[in-house]
Order: structure tokens, then sequence, then C-alpha cells
């Protein structure tokens, strides 16, 4: 299934994608997609609702805005340095073991958003990243059971601003949590129609020219052995959302650095995920 959420920022309801391409509304029948949607078996009923037709259901029209594909998560935790070309382009040496920060909730946005560039931001830079998202409540998970922890896939950009990041001392949240610097989407693909997402291409375009351009089985550590690593220092609840790394290409690591500007357009993919659009606009600020 791909799940999806359609309205005003702040008051998405829940919806499908149908494999015919429609989009219908799931909201007669659940409330959202969050964390008591997936601890309470809410996608095995979703699942059996599209089965019988979607019975009540009527279709969103397609110029409807998308949100994010699930609720605001209580945690948005995120991996760095997770390849190895990432991992030299930033020139910082490579990990021994995941290198984990959290990204502020409140820059959740969905897939066809703007990112607004903060105040004082200098070093605007992109990250296409494969996103998963937590099922069931997860702590201390053997590797060899982590998937099964897994609801969904999705594409995400980890949009960075490294000067804040980098040059202002202390932890890496701070470069990492503006507003808008977390679109997702544009729809969640239930695990069941990703039999392996350690193969699966990922890329990231700027006005149209290829700048990253991997696979997940480059990743350093996988997405089993990242669920079970972070199980050990936190419980992953349902809804929770990883961001697994990005491959090498970010604007820091080319010579000279080439930081994103207003006007920028921003495409980012995963396959069989789907695709992110953001235009980078400047703020408007008091």
């Amino acid at each position: 299934m791909r799940l999806i959420r359609f309205g005003d920022k702040g008051n998405e309801e829940p919806g499908v994608l149908l494999a015919d391409g429609r989009r219908m509304d799931a909201s007669g029948e659940f409330l959202d997609y969050d964390e008591g949607f997936f601890a309470m078996g809410g996608l095995e009923a979703l699942a059996e609702w599209v089965a019988d037709g979607c019975h009540g259901a009527s279709e969103v029209d397609p110029a409807m805005r998308l949100g994010p594909p699930v609720a605001r998560p209580s945690k948005l935790v995120c991996v760095g340095k997770n390849y190895l070309d990432h991992a030299k382009e930033m020139g910082e040496g490579i990990p021994t073991e995941p290198t984990l920060f959290m990204k502020a909730t409140s820059a959740w946005s969905g897939p066809y958003d703007e990112v607004i560039i903060p105040q004082g931001s200098t070093k605007l830079d992109y990250e296409v990243e494969l996103a998963v998202v937590i099922g069931r409540t997860a702590a201390y998970v053997e590797a060899r059971e982590a998937l099964a922890c897994v609801a969904g896939y999705a594409t995400f950009c980890d949009f960075s601003e490294r000067a804040f990041q980098k040059e202002m001392g202390g932890q890496w949240m701070k470069g990492k949590s503006a507003d808008t610097f977390a679109p997702m989407g544009p729809w969640l693909v239930t695990a069941d129609e990703v039999p392996d997402p350690q193969a699966l291409r990922l890329w990231c375009k700027v006005n149209g020219e290829l700048r990253q351009n991997s696979w997940t089985t480059d990743m350093l550590c996988s997405v089993r052995s990242l669920i079970s690593y972070i199980s050990r220092f936190m419980t992953l609840i349902p809804g929770d959302v990883i961001a697994t790394g990005t491959p090498g290409g970010v604007a820091m690591g080319m010579t000279p650095p080439n930081y994103l500007q207003a006007g920028d357009w921003v495409e980012c993919g995963v396959e069989g995920l789907g695709e992110l659009n953001q235009r980078v606009a400047a703020g408007k600020f008091i």
C-alpha cells in the first residue's frame, strides 16, 4: 500500500494511493497515520478496507496538496556519514559506529512544500535519504528481527545549514532543524512492498543537474543494523522515523562548495518510493 496525507499544512487527512493512481480519502475510517494508528493494528485494518474497495470513501482531488505521509513523529532520528563516499567528502574520518543525531520534528514538511532559507543562513545543503517508519515498539531489538518492526519506507531530504551545523559549536541539531528542513513522501510505501531496503537507488538533482546518485547497498550500516543499534539507546515507538544517511555529492563536498540559493529547484528520489520536489525560497522575517 501507499499511504498519503492531504490537505492544508497542519490539518492533513489520511488517504491511500491506489494502484490505478486514484487517491482515496480514508478519513471516514481512520483519524490519522500516527502512533496510535500503527500501534493498534491500523495498517492491517487499512489493508482490509482497501481490499474491500475503500467502502464509503470519496476520491481526493489530484490538485490537493500532499503533506508528509505520516503525522509528525515523536522522534526523528538521523544517521550521519552512513555512506563511505559521503564520509570521505566531509573530511572527518570514517565512523566506527553509527553517528546519531536528532532533527527537530517541527521541521516536518510535505513532499512538494518549499524549503525556506532560515535567517542568517549562508550554506544551505541537501541530503537525499531513505526514511524508515517504525511500526511497533522496538527496544533492544536483535538485528535479525529488526525489519519486522518497520511499517514502511519513504523518500526523505535532510536539508542542512552547514554554517549552523559546523561553525557554531555544539550539536549538529542546530543546523538540521529549521522549519521545512524535513520533507518526506510523497507517500509511505508499506514494508511488504519493499522486500530488500538495501537494493534501492537514490538520487538528488539540483536545477536538473544530478548531484547524488547511489544505492542503499552502499550503506556502511544497514537498515536492520541501524534499527537494532538505535534501539539500544532509546525506545523506538510506532510512527518514529529514522533517516538512514546520505551518499556523496552534497554541496559542501564540492570544490568549491555549491550551496543552495533562493530559486533553486531540488529533486530527491528513492527507487520505487517516489520523488520530492522543493523550491528554495527566501524567508520572510519580522
